[in-house]
Order: C-alpha cells, then sequence, then structure tokens
C-alpha cells in the first residue's frame, strides 16, 4: 500500500524519471544536467561543444560511448526541467569529495572554451556552481585560467586571445 503511494506521488513529480536509466540521486545525472546547462546559456549548443561534452563525459565518468549517450539524452530532459542549479550541486556535494567538485568545475570551463570565448553568462553560470559546489573562487579563477592557457590563449573581456 505504501509503495504504491510512493510510486503514485513519484510518478506525479516526475512522471518521466522511470524511463531514465540515471536515478535523481546519481552525481553523474547532476554533473553532466550542470554541463549541458553551461553549453545552453549562449543558444543551441554548437558541434564543438556537443564533441565536448561527450568525449568529457566518457573520460571522466569511464563510460563507453552509448551509456554516455543515454546520460546526455537523461541531463538533457532534467536540465530541462530544472528552476536552478542548487538541486543539481547539492545531489554532488552529497556524493562527490573536494577533488571530484573542482574537477566539474574543470569540466565547465572546457565547456565554455570550446568554442573559443566566454561569455558573461557563462562566466557567471559557472562562478555560480563553483560558489554551491564549495569550490573556492581562487581555484575557480586559477582553472578558469588553466584552461584558457590551454586553449591556446589569454582570457582578455571575456575572448580568449590566441
Amino acid at each position: 500500500m505504501l509503495d504504491g503511494l510512493r510510486q503514485f506521488i513519484a510518478e506525479i513529480v516526475a512522471p518521466h524519471a522511470q524511463d531514465r536509466a540515471f536515478g535523481d540521486s546519481d552525481y553523474r545525472l547532476a554533473a553532466t544536467a550542470l554541463l549541458i546547462h553551461v553549453i545552453s546559456l549562449d543558444g543551441q549548443p554548437t558541434e564543438a561543444e556537443q564533441r565536448k561534452l561527450h568525449s568529457l563525459i566518457e573520460s571522466h565518468f569511464g563510460l563507453d560511448h552509448g551509456t554516455a549517450d543515454r546520460l546526455i539524452a537523461d541531463a538533457t530532459q532534467v536540465e530541462g526541467e530544472a528552476v536552478d542549479l542548487y538541486h543539481f550541486t547539492s545531489v554532488i556535494m552529497r556524493s562527490v569529495d573536494e577533488d571530484g567538485r573542482k574537477r566539474i568545475v574543470q569540466m565547465m570551463w572546457e565547456l565554455v572554451y570550446a568554442d573559443g570565448q566566454v561569455t558573461e553568462f557563462e562566466d557567471n553560470v559557472v562562478w555560480r556552481a563553483s560558489d554551491l559546489l564549495g569550490v573556492s573562487q581562487r581555484d575557480r579563477i586559477d582553472l578558469k585560467h588553466a584552461i584558457a592557457n590551454r586553449a591556446g590563449g589569454q582570457v582578455k573581456d571575456g575572448v580568449v586571445d590566441a
């Protein structure tokens, strides 16, 4: 009886959750949703951003191509339903240590720089997510500059100069 009530409530709250391969408490789903949010800020993600996202998901989470596709599909769905970043960052905070959270911020910067420029909105979202993830301002900025240098340039007014 109680299980039936739980199922009924779950269907009302998240009707498509049963169709997903990755559950709401899986930090990989939360992290991927954050990454999708970052690449969607300035409109439709570019091909370079999509390739970079897939590469990051496969390498950082140790997933094969098909599983990474499924994770990205599930994360795209939950990101579209989200009202704020807190839902995702709180799942990550419960599951991932400080080094892991820094790696997620690093992944965010890698996606931001995938198209060669940083918008004000992208910078702001990484700042907010980093703050919610307990990543210090210094670490966030160090990660930003490290990725910018790897991208082949320096950050000036949000644009990477090659």
